[in-house]
């Protein structure tokens, strides 16, 4: 069984959310009820956020989670994911942890990838540099990997910070533009929005903003489709990546 490193933090080009503007209310006449105040805004990048997933197959079988954390930190964001998922002889826990600066351009600071695929394990960081325009890519694991400086444009996002870039665009009714972002090599993504689209949501259903995302890079070349929450923070709901044996799909847990 083969997973491409890139699809799985590709399922993290969903992540996070955008300022949302409420339209200004008119002075109430004599006598009438005062306005509910507006809900708390929750989420990235009102708040921290947590969002967990469950990893199953096509026909309903589970095989693993995901979970997303987002954190303010002092200069910027701090964004993690951690994925556990197995199949019978092969099995995977991979760690990503992104740091960026501050919303809502979320420009890149470093990456570092932590991957065990099949028993196999690998460690690497890419480090940004934006007012240089470089970015240091060094294996940690195996030791020797070597290292490799490369270019790249103004305010150069990774995978992660790029899926929370592109909830921040969605949130304010922009289809994320088509750019390159990096995850160990550079990678072209484009997202295309559909339309509004039902999915089943737990027990419920739920309307959606479906977008299609492409991403091509030096050995891959794929697509995966992003079930959007209609809230003000653009919540991934869904995502269902298709895959030579099936399609499996990430499902969020409600609390």
């Amino acid at each position: 069984m083969q997973f491409y490193s890139y699809r799985w933090a590709a399922v993290c080009l969903a992540l996070c959310a955008a300022a949302y503007q409420a339209p200004a209310q008119s002075q109430n006449p004599p006598g009438a009820q005062a306005p509910q105040p507006a809900p708390k805004l929750t989420g990235f990048p009102w708040q921290n956020e947590t969002l967990h997933y469950t990893m199953s197959w096509q026909s309903g079988l589970s095989v693993g989670d995901v979970t997303f954390n987002a954190h303010k930190t002092g200069s910027g964001w701090e964004f993690d994911i951690a994925a556990n998922a197995g199949v019978p002889g092969f099995s995977i826990n991979d760690h990503y942890r992104s740091l960026s600066g501050p919303a809502p351009d979320l420009c890149s600071i470093e990456l570092e990838r932590d991957t065990t695929h099949a028993g196999r394990s690998g460690r690497e960081k890419t480090t940004f540099d934006q007012k240089a325009g470089s970015a240091d890519r060094t294996t940690l694991l195996p030791e020797g990997g070597g290292k490799s400086t490369f270019s790249i444009g103004t305010c150069a996002r990774d995978a992660i910070a790029y899926s929370y870039f592109a909830r921040e665009e969605l949130g304010q009714g922009r289809v994320p533009p088509s750019v390159t972002t990096y995850f160990g090599s550079a990678y072209s993504v484009s997202m295309v929005y559909t339309g509004a689209q039902d999915i089943a949501a737990g027990t419920k259903k739920a309307t959606t903003d479906h977008v299609n995302v492409s991403v091509k890079g030096p050995r891959s070349d794929f697509h995966f489709e992003i079930f959007y929450a209609r809230d003000p923070a653009r919540t991934p709901l869904q995502i269902r990546v298709p895959l030579s044996m099936g399609t499996f799909s990430l499902d969020l847990v409600r609390p």
